[in-house]
């Protein structure tokens, strides 16, 4: 037998100003990147050539790697690369870690191609690896032919779209390794065979102070690709533009939009639940072990719905799954998790404290 509580939370009744926003790419998304909730979107699941912001795939691949400290021998793979580059030599002798860099901070074709063989053991095998990723975080419209993003000249290029990039840009920035590379604005390494010194080309790095990583992007079929993404307020934002010839200004834009526009709200507690009428488990709290939080407009703060269903267990002990709780929002579940039973434990007085002293002096 369930029993269901249904709480409305009301925690405003302002309607805000919505705010107009448009971009000048063929395809645009500002996502959440904690809850992966799309808060702009244009055409974000056209499929498209998405060039060097292909290597964020890269990056995530070789940091998980485990190789970071590894030294590559670089050797004559590195004579197929066109285009940008970090100029690296055959028989030079670099750490794994450093071609990261150089793939992230000057978008190097030569870097990713030698982390490509080195990790997957071929390019080949490598790109496989890319695509097998791409399929697991559920980047369904995505493929990869190439570790760098280059396309034409007799090259398959790397095909997504604005929502499959911002889903790996979302997982990327989960990992400390991957956000320490790729908000780096300038970086230095020491080689067998030559000195570097690379400065990111990412400019919002330095011009826009919520930015936080980024990766640039350009070929001629793909035209400008370009990923970011911002830290406010405890708010945690991600912005794909794909053949943008005003993607700086744009990403901008997207973000002041997203930073006024929706403000973090926690809705659900870790620990006890004030579940009102609950008289069932009354010598047990029931409790949540995560909190959950969410970004909000103004004018949805009062959609927000919180449904207890608790089941009326005849037996049960501490650590027992009492029901669930669902966040709804506009009828749509955005979160479902278990609700626990834990005994109430009782506050010791003064006199049973003694007493105990008496009991263990026996």
């Amino acid at each position: 037998m369930k029993k269901i509580i249904i709480i409305l939370i009301l925690i405003g009744f302002l309607i805000s100003n919505v705010k107009a926003i448009d971009t000048t790419a063929s395809a645009a998304i500002l996502l959440d990147a904690d809850s992966n909730t799309v808060l702009y979107a244009k055409n974000i699941h056209n499929i498209r050539s998405v060039a060097s912001i292909s290597k964020i795939m890269t990056a995530v691949l070789a940091i998980e790697s485990g190789k970071l400290n590894d030294t590559v021998i670089v050797d004559d793979t590195i004579n197929t690369s066109y285009g940008s580059g970090i100029y690296i030599k055959s028989g030079e002798q670099i750490k794994l870690i450093d071609l990261v860099y150089g793939l992230m901070l000057r978008s190097g074709n030569d870097a990713a191609l030698m982390i490509s063989k080195y990790v997957g053991g071929s390019v080949e095998d490598f790109v496989k690896m890319m695509n097998e990723k791409a399929k697991k975080l559920g980047m369904k419209n995505t493929i990869f032919n190439n570790p760098s993003g280059l396309d034409g000249s007799g090259i398959k290029g790397n095909y997504s779209t604005a929502y499959d990039m911002a889903i790996l840009t979302s997982y990327a920035i989960k990992n400390d390794l991957y956000v320490q590379i790729s908000s780096t604005k300038k970086y230095k390494v020491k080689t067998n065979l030559n000195y570097y010194s690379w400065t990111n080309k990412h400019k919002l790095l330095t011009s826009y102070k919520y930015a936080k990583t980024g990766k640039t992007g350009f070929t001629e079929i793909a035209k400008r690709t370009l990923v970011t993404t911002a830290t406010k307020n405890n708010m945690n934002l991600v912005v794909v533009t794909l053949n943008d010839g005003n993607d700086w200004e744009d990403h901008v834009n997207l973000f002041e939009y997203g930073f006024s526009e929706y403000k973090k709200y926690k809705i659900i507690k870790k620990g006890n639940l004030n579940i009102i009428g609950e008289k069932h488990y009354k010598n047990y709290n029931l409790v949540s072990k995560n909190e959950f939080s969410y970004l909000l407009k103004k004018n949805e703060k009062d959609q927000v719905i919180i449904r207890f269903e608790l089941e009326k267990k005849r037996i049960y002990k501490d650590g027992d799954v009492a029901g669930k709780v669902n966040i709804l929002l506009n009828d749509k579940v955005i979160y479902k998790d278990d609700i626990y039973i834990k005994k109430i434990e009782k506050t010791k007085t003064i006199f049973s404290i003694i007493k105990g002293w008496f009991k263990n002096d026996k």
